[in-house]
């Protein structure tokens, strides 16, 4: 498949490399201001389209909240209820009296305290019904208000009130068993209602249970109010996750949207119980948008659904006729400008048939082309072209002439140090003869930090090439200084073949013994540790060290690359040096293998110091078979 499309897109290229240069300029022109404009306002109409949802959610949520506040106020309007009808003393002493009551007691009962409760009931007409279910055997029924707890007890809601001990029960229903059959057909209610129930209490001991109820249409007047606009619908999820809505507004059936669906889709939300929010679905082709808010006290959800088809509808046609009309201008423009390119091109073929000349190596010429724009720069730039390679030609046989005298000075000096080699074998041999080791062994050494400082066939060494000059450059130090240094090193095998800048230890060591020595002896150790893919170098004396202040200040130089406006200091004492050397080895290191890496002192005055390299780490082996190969070129 990637073949495909490459090989689609090279045959693009090709054929809009064979176009005129005029067509490919309209053809550019044509796209650097379309899909611009195109972007743009699919990007404007993009957050049009997210403010309008935004506001119809903001609408939404607002509708949320006022039917709350009425939910809320019925809430309290049914708990009042429930309150009242057992603050009437009479209702409190008949549950609770172990004795069966006198006729004339029952009467002033029903006459007072029972009728107060029907007033209450009477008072609020959104109330439908309240009753009062009592325990005790050694009461009496008295219709409409008091029943025997026994014909409630088979139904679903009484086990969960008598669970609920003094807390409140909210039961959602949508038909109503009567309790009392006055004549067939009358069984059962099917007005859809929300119930509030309550155990009763009398010294401590469960007495009864009061019921308020009050009809849906009541309790959630918004939702089932007949004026409802045509693009929404307001929904009531129970805590049984079942729905209640008005059957008498259309909106949801007319699009399809089924009790099922909105409840798949509310579940997918619906993780944690509680808060607010809102989610978009699609029914076909239709984009809906779901705002839900949560009630605590019922455990219930409102939600509102909202048809998003209108608001996408007119965007859209706004949109497609602004793209429209940007089309059909940047045709008109694409014309003009195909036309324009016309007349400018033509200078554009002189241009051409200069560089025909200039191909054919005839450089003696001049353009009859002036005055100012681009093609006027074009041809002024192309006469400076001109001459600059006229220039260039009799830079490159100076060159040339150069590069000859100067391979001459690299064989004569080639010639000069094979001269000296063999001049210090001589020597050498002339030492042994004369069974002077020690000077033989100097000369050894010496020979061969002059071999090695002087092949520079690449910048990177092994460490094991790095540390043999060490040692050769401790034993010449030695002669000077009694044997008074001694070389430690603490590295594996296979860190031998790690890489580094060649000449990089060297410096470190030649600070050690000119600032550190001083008049005792001396151990320069030099240890490896790999951390993750970085090489840590550390090589340590225990002469003389640093104060604290100016290791700050030697690392501060390093970084700087040397001492403050790159003057070299000095000052001439054990403790100061210039630290020009390690600056340098720390800008080799960061300019080879980036800024994380570098050169850093530590040290402790008249205890030791320590210099930190540190590096990538990289192993050179394979590819170096030969182990007298100093270099990976």
């Amino acid at each position: 498949m990637t073949s495909y499309w490459k090989q689609k897109k090279e045959k693009i290229m090709f054929r809009l490399e064979q176009l005129t240069l005029q067509k490919r300029l309209v053809i550019a022109y044509v796209l650097i201001m379309l899909l611009p404009s195109l972007l743009i306002s699919l990007y404007i109409f993009r957050g049009l389209t997210g403010n309008t949802v935004q506001e119809l959610q903001r609408n939404n949520e607002y509708a949320l909240e006022i039917e709350q506040i009425n939910i809320r106020n019925n809430i309290e309007t049914m708990k009042r209820a429930s309150e009242r009808t057992f603050i009437e003393t009479q209702v409190i002493t008949y549950l609770a009296q172990p004795d069966l009551m006198s006729v004339w007691d029952l009467i002033e009962l029903d006459r007072i305290s029972l009728q107060n409760i029907l007033r209450i009931q009477y008072n609020n007409p959104s109330i439908e019904r309240i009753r009062l279910y009592t325990s005790n055997p050694k009461t009496n029924e008295m219709l409409p208000v008091l029943y025997y707890e026994s014909r409630v007890k088979q139904d679903p809601w009484y086990s969960a009130v008598m669970e609920a001990d003094k807390d409140d029960v909210w039961i959602f229903s949508r038909s109503t068993r009567e309790l009392i059959q006055s004549r067939p057909g009358l069984e059962e209610d099917f007005k859809p209602k929300i119930s509030l129930y309550q155990q009763k209490f009398a010294g401590g001991m469960h007495v009864g249970i009061s019921q308020v109820d009050m009809l849906m249409t009541n309790f959630f007047p918004n939702t089932f109010s007949p004026l409802q606009d045509d693009q929404s619908q307001m929904i009531v999820f129970d805590p049984e996750g079942e729905i209640y809505r008005n059957p008498a507004n259309g909106f949801l059936d007319r699009f399809g949207v089924s009790d099922d669906i909105l409840i798949k889709q509310f579940a997918l939300i619906n993780s944690d119980r509680g808060g607010k929010g809102s989610f978009k679905f699609n029914v076909g082709n239709i984009p809906f948008l779901g705002v839900y808010s949560y009630i605590e006290p019922l455990d219930v959800y409102m939600l509102k659904v909202s048809s998003l088809k209108a608001v996408y509808d007119g965007v859209n046609q706004t949109r497609n006729l602004i793209i429209l009309a940007n089309a059909v201008l940047l045709v008109i423009l694409a014309l003009a400008t195909y036309f324009m390119n016309s007349v400018i091109l033509k200078k554009l073929h002189v241009l051409t048939d200069s560089m025909k000349k200039v191909r054919q190596g005839d450089f003696g010429f001049d353009i009859n082309i002036r005055g100012g724009g681009e093609v006027g720069d074009l041809a002024h730039h192309f006469r400076k072209m001109l001459r600059k390679i006229n220039e260039l030609i009799a830079d490159a046989v100076n060159k040339q002439a150069a590069s000859k005298e100067a391979e001459l000075a690299t064989l004569k000096n080639q010639i000069d140090s094979h001269f000296l080699y063999n001049t210090l074998e001589n020597i050498k041999m002339m030492a042994e003869i004369n069974d002077q080791r020690e000077i033989s062994n100097a000369l050894t050494s010496l020979g061969g930090m002059m071999r090695y400082n002087m092949r520079w066939t690449s910048e990177y060494v092994r460490l094991r090439d790095e540390l043999n000059h060490i040692s050769n450059y401790i034993h010449i130090a030695n002669i000077r200084f009694d044997d008074r240094i001694r070389l430690v090193t603490d590295i594996s095998d296979w860190d031998m073949n790690q890489e580094l800048l060649k000449m990089s230890l060297q410096p470190v060591v030649e600070n050690s013994i000119k600032h550190g020595l001083g008049d005792k002896e001396m151990t320069i150790a030099i240890r490896t540790e790999t951390i993750g893919e970085t090489m840590l170098i550390t090589v340590t004396d225990d002469g003389m060290g640093i104060s604290a202040d100016y290791v700050q200040e030697l690392n501060r130089r390093i970084l700087r690359g040397g001492t403050p406006n790159g003057e070299p200091d000095k000052r001439d004492t054990a403790e100061k040096g210039n630290g020009i050397g390690l600056a340098n080895v720390h800008s080799r290191i960061q300019m080879h293998f980036g800024k994380e890496y570098g050169l850093q002192v530590d040290s402790e005055q008249g205890a030791y110091t320590c210099v930190t390299i540190r590096i990538p780490y990289l192993i050179l082996n394979g590819g170096l078979a030969n182990e007298n190969i100093a270099d990976r070129g």
